[in-house]
């Protein structure tokens, strides 16, 4: 069983991870730290259902891309309300950059392939296991996705 002490040693060597992950989902610094702190947090109350040590990495990825995913849904409904009020919806756009954008106009789904490929360094198998898809899918998607985001930074 893992205890404070363990986790704490655990959560060092991912934490920049997680953190840079959750930046490239949430696209605002302060939503990718709630996001890394809800994550972090659900993480360490249900440390015991935690097999293998070896595999809290792709475990507390997993939770983190769920709390991601959970936010942004609940963020378009918002964004989705202020647009019908007539406010604006749109945050930051001067501050992308070329390649924020283009990882922007990628679908959800595809967003949390590059970021757990490119900032969680996990690779198409593991991928695959944590998203339920095929590892071959996996690849073919990111794939497509990063052939497209190399395509928007041409134009």
């Amino acid at each position: 069983m893992i205890d404070a002490i363990a986790f704490k040693e655990l959560y060092k060597t991912v934490y920049q991870d997680l953190y840079r992950f959750s930046l490239c989902m949430m696209h605002h610094p302060q939503d990718a730290e709630d996001a890394v702190s809800e994550a972090v947090l659900s993480a360490y109350e249900n440390i015991h259902k935690l097999r293998k040590e070896e595999a809290f990495r792709s475990w507390i990825f997993q939770i983190l891309a769920n709390v991601c995913r959970r936010k942004l849904k609940s963020r378009e409904r918002t964004e989705t309300e202020l647009k019908e009020d007539h406010a604006s919806a749109t945050y930051c756009d001067g501050l992308r950059t070329d390649v924020e954008r283009a990882f922007l106009i990628l679908d959800e789904d595809d967003q949390l392939i590059i970021g757990l490929s490119v900032y969680g360094g996990y690779n198409s198998k593991e991928i695959g296991k944590m998203l339920r898809m095929n590892p071959n899918t996996v690849r073919s998607r990111r794939k497509r996705a990063l052939e497209k985001m190399s395509w928007l930074l041409k134009e």
